[in-house]
């Protein structure tokens, strides 16, 4: 099965993280991808520069760049990615993020066994500077039905680990542009379109997250992007009126706490098996 990597990259990325996700990807595959999609979104640095060069050369063709003038978040980055994508199946890969060996082979194999699926993710681990040293896994539902229930309230699939038909995302609407919960945006957009999900109960990907970045979405900003996610939601038919106050009431509530406690509640959220 021939499928492609979307990427994007922004200013604010590092060059050796980039790096060590390309080779988590291409270099340590069991199945390698046939394409690779890199968004620039906006201007980066010399060192980004110096390294997407350096991978050009080595790939050659499998790697497409696609620049952007300007930043304009991961949203549109996305967006433009996937009209670039060559293949019927897409997977997902942050810039910062390292893939395991056998990420694209498990879910290749899924999609070979299940023809009607739609979307697989998988469990992810996070860490914060030592890639060996995971500190908690965001652990997500396995099954279709139990990711719709999940839904309601949270994002049900671990985004930098899913795959996906691009046939699916497009009728799906594709990603939108936005800033703040572009990813579960789309994902509920593509079960409202009768979009079949499955996630892989054991971790594929890791994830540099850092303990800091866990409260660092607090404040009045962030919670009115919250706000208006869930009131998305409610618009589009995926919640009803008690399941939108309701979320939006406690998201709302919980990006206004102080950052200690908000970084408890996050915790709290993710397994440390």
């Amino acid at each position: 099965m021939y499928f492609s990597v979307l990427m994007s990259v922004y200013i604010k990325e590092k060059a050796q993280f980039l790096d060590r996700a390309l080779k988590s990807i291409y270099d340590e595959q069991e199945k390698r991808p046939n394409q690779i999609v890199l968004v620039e979104d906006g201007e980066l640095t010399d060192e980004l520069y110096e390294m997407i060069e350096i991978w050009k050369n080595k790939l050659g063709e499998i790697l497409e760049v696609v620049k952007l003038e300007k930043n304009s978040g991961p949203g549109i980055a996305r967006a433009k990615g996937i009209e670039k994508c060559k293949f019927g199946l897409i997977a997902i890969m942050d810039s910062d993020d390292i893939s395991l060996q056998t990420r694209f082979k498990k879910q290749l194999e899924i999609f070979e066994n299940n023809p009607n699926l739609d979307a697989c993710g998988s469990h992810i681990g996070e860490f914060e500077n030592d890639e060996n040293k995971i500190y908690a896994y965001r652990e997500v539902p396995q099954n279709h039905d139990e990711i719709v229930k999940f839904a309601k309230f949270r994002m049900p699939v671990n985004h930098p680990s899913m795959m996906f038909k691009k046939s699916t995302v497009l009728k799906a609407g594709n990603y939108k542009d936005e800033r703040f919960g572009e990813d579960y945006n789309l994902c509920v957009r593509m079960l409202l379109s009768g979009a079949k999900f499955y996630n892989i109960p054991e971790m594929l990907v890791k994830m540099r997250a850092g303990k800091s970045q866990l409260s660092r979405r607090g404040g009045l900003k962030y919670a009115i992007s919250e706000f208006k996610v869930q009131r998305e939601f409610y618009k589009l038919g995926f919640l009803n009126f008690y399941e939108f106050t309701r979320n939006a009431s406690v998201k709302f509530i919980v990006r206004l706490l102080p950052k200690a406690i908000l970084s408890k509640i996050y915790s709290l959220l993710r397994s440390k098996n």
